[in-house]
């Protein structure tokens, strides 16, 4: 049986474990922190395929949604809301001509918008609906994952940092960690922003910069969102508690631009475009680093100067989680090259650095 040792348990990682699990092999799951303690605690969760500009991994990105519908017939306790997308304003026009899923985009007129979300103040006169596209609580997803792989046979460390790696011949066999040496086969590095320095002990420092973002979570009333509402004021989703999910671009160190100021600005924003929403009272706001590759291209595939070594990072990693987490494990397990994965291989860097 093949022994993978899998680095890092947000909700690629997660994703990774679930299918190599299911394809039988032996997986041990190991996180410096806790289950979802990195960025994927601080994911807007929006699945969509929507991108401006010409799109590398269209490939991918087109099966993206699919995925997680085949995905939650596996396992039904994702909860994934599947209530289509609202978008308005500046480059609207721009994200339908980039989407994977332009058949399932309409135009809609503002007497639609109000029939999708009625407690909308001053609605546009027209608006895209993105009737294909959801969202889902990126912790619980990933607990529900690694409940799965643990339900096929998987193990689970965490609070356990990797501090190196053990290669014979140019071949990793292990992966030291404080307490203990595990042996293994491959080695699968979906550690986020952690990635580079992971790397880097093998000689091989990926390029993966942090990026910020603000993530905030407001109380609020059931009812108040129906679908989720992208445009210039906002971008918020409600959950069926009633909790307001809300995005921003982080602006800054300055002190007017803490999160907890920007959650007081975007919450008197989200106020000004409903009804019915009381004051809301930010029960978090925070900077997630979302890990980006240099290029803006997810890395995926084996390391090409060490063996044993297969890297999955990307933004956004929610997003395409399902879909990379079942092309890899048929990569890893099936021998098989993915077509939708190619734009990905970790090979454009290596080759970059080598060059004179």
């Amino acid at each position: 049986m093949t022994h993978i040792v899998v680095i890092g348990a947000g909700i690629v990682g997660a994703s990774l474990a679930f299918h190599l699990a299911r394809k039988g092999a032996n997986v041990t799951i190991v996180e410096a922190q806790e289950i979802a303690s990195g960025v994927t605690a601080n994911s807007f969760a929006w699945l969509n395929t929507s991108r401006q500009g010409p799109d590398p991994i269209a490939l991918l990105r087109g099966v993206a949604i699919g995925e997680y519908h085949r995905l939650q017939t596996e396992l039904p306790e994702l909860e994934i809301s599947w209530t289509g997308a609202l978008c308005y304003g500046a480059g609207t026009d721009a994200a339908l001509q980039g989407s994977s899923h332009a058949s399932a985009i309409t135009q809609v007129s503002r007497a639609r918008i109000l029939e999708l979300e009625p407690q909308l103040k001053d609605p546009p006169e027209q608006a895209l609906f993105k009737s294909e596209e959801g969202s889902l609580d990126a912790v619980h997803a990933t607990h529900t994952l690694i409940a799965g792989a643990r339900d096929r046979g998987a193990k689970v460390l965490t609070q356990t940092p990797v501090i190196g790696f053990r290669t014979v011949n140019g071949q990793v066999t292990g992966v030291e960690t404080a307490l203990e040496t595990l042996d293994t086969d491959v080695v699968v590095i979906a550690a986020g922003t952690a990635t580079q320095t992971l790397t880097a002990m093998l000689g091989t420092p990926l390029p993966v910069e942090a990026s910020p973002s603000v993530f905030i979570r407001y109380h609020a009333q059931p009812g108040a969102i129906r679908t989720l509402i992208s445009s210039e004021k906002m971008e918020v989703r409600q959950q069926p508690d009633g909790t307001l999910l809300a995005a921003e671009d982080y602006q800054g160190d300055a002190p007017h631009n803490h999160p907890s100021k920007i959650a007081q600005r975007t919450a008197k924003a989200i106020e000004s475009q409903l009804h019915g929403v009381r004051p809301l009272v930010s029960q978090m706001a925070c900077v997630g680093l979302r890990p980006v590759p240099a290029d803006g291209i997810p890395i995926v595939g084996y390391l090409p100067n060490v063996g044993g070594v297969y890297v999955c990072v990307m933004h956004p990693g929610v997003v395409l989680a399902a879909a990379v987490g079942r092309l890899a494990s048929e990569e890893l397990m099936d021998d098989r090259v993915c077509d939708e994965l190619e734009p990905c291989r970790p090979g454009r860097f290596i080759q970059a650095l080598e060059s004179p």
